[in-house]
């Protein structure tokens, strides 16, 4: 080849050249295009499924007018945080869905992104609250908080979610976009080819690894106001902490997934019995998200994010998170020879008047 270009004249090495360019140029667009019809026939598969389901239950009978029990007309929103083991998790909802017959639905937003527009949110309240088809229903994605009431809603969905260390976080998300993951290694990642590890991104002041990048956990749960979303926000933080202590049912660490499963399972046995054991047996091992050539970040590299302010804020966040947990865990479970076994029910009625005959 490089016998080749030297015998070849000048313009037509230019001409080649271009040649290459306008091939590539070719070959990205085709690709885009493949991405673009997987995106829509994706779309229309779940349309072609969801009317499926509102056809079978319509010929089941009259449902759709007859009022829903409590435990029927439930609504789980996992607003899941990205690069928390949110996969993991709702791979769990996934397995037992049919065994404990309720549905899982995905909430894909264009581009991921967490903000909805004020029309979608309208169109999302209503479908989370009326659709009875869905009902109980489990849905997930990576949306931020969206506070119901606004919306007029009486019985509101339950939020849980769960978080992760700051920087652990940071540094999963920064591989998963080079390299990607075990669980769909195949996928080309927007940053594939980057080979910068996240160290060396720290040293140079690279924008994937600035501080700002860890403002994300806050928002989340902050919700859909502007301020929740500008960056180092002291009301932004306040808010996320305010609504994970009176909106979230329950919040867990990444670190601890396995208590938040268990807790799950205590407290909302119609959505997650059976859950602990199945993570304990299978989870653990075919559902959890290995980042592909993820390098532990140095000493000096932590240090440096510490010494930001948004770092402060958020490692606060995730510490008033983790305090919640363990004090939810402390009053629920207990230790034997290792193993975490959940309370029995500890209260009872008595002095009840007036007495029947």
């Amino acid at each position: 080849m490089g016998l080749l270009r030297i015998m070849m004249p000048p313009k037509l090495q230019l001409l080649a050249v271009v040649a290459f360019a306008v091939a590539m140029l070719f070959l990205e667009n085709q690709i885009q295009k493949l991405e673009e019809s997987r995106s829509k026939l994706e779309r229309a598969i779940a349309r072609h499924e969801v009317r499926e389901i509102e056809q079978r239950h319509t010929m089941d009978g009259p449902r759709q007018d007859a009022p829903l029990d409590e435990e029927e007309d439930m609504v789980i929103i996992y607003n899941r945080v990205p690069k928390t083991a949110s996969t993991s998790f709702t791979n769990i909802a996934y397995d037992l869905c049919a065994k404990n017959k309720y549905h899982v639905l995905h909430i894909n937003t264009t581009k991921n992104n967490p903000v909805m527009s004020l029309q979608d949110q309208v169109r999302f309240v209503k479908n989370i609250t009326s659709w009875k088809e869905m009902k109980p229903g489990f849905y997930h994605g990576h949306v931020s908080y969206l506070d119901f009431a606004k919306f007029g809603v009486k019985k509101k969905p339950i939020y849980i979610n769960v978080i992760r260390d700051p920087i652990e976080r940071l540094v999963s998300y920064y591989y998963f976009l080079r390299f990607g993951d075990d669980y769909r290694p195949g996928l080309r990642r927007r940053k594939q080819g980057d080979k910068k590890t996240f160290d060396e991104c720290v040293a140079e002041g690279g924008s994937d690894c600035a501080p700002e990048k860890l403002w994300l956990q806050i928002p989340f749960f902050c919700g859909h106001s502007s301020e929740c979303w500008n960056v180092g926000s002291r009301w932004a933080m306040d808010q996320a902490k305010y609504n994970l202590i009176n909106e979230y049912f329950l919040v867990g660490v990444t670190e601890e997934l396995e208590d938040f499963i268990m807790l799950l399972e205590a407290a909302l046995p119609r959505f997650f019995r059976g859950a602990t054991e199945l993570y304990r047996t299978v989870g653990k091992k075919s559902h959890l998200r290995k980042t592909t050539e993820k390098k532990l970040p140095t000493k000096q590299t932590i240090a440096k994010l510490q010494q930001s302010d948004i770092w402060k804020m958020e490692n606060e966040f995730y510490e008033f998170a983790l305090e919640q947990f363990q004090f939810i865990r402390a009053h629920a479970v207990r230790e034997k020879d290792g193993d975490l076994y959940i309370l029995a029910q500890n209260f009872f009625y008595e002095k009840i008047y007036p007495k029947s005959n």
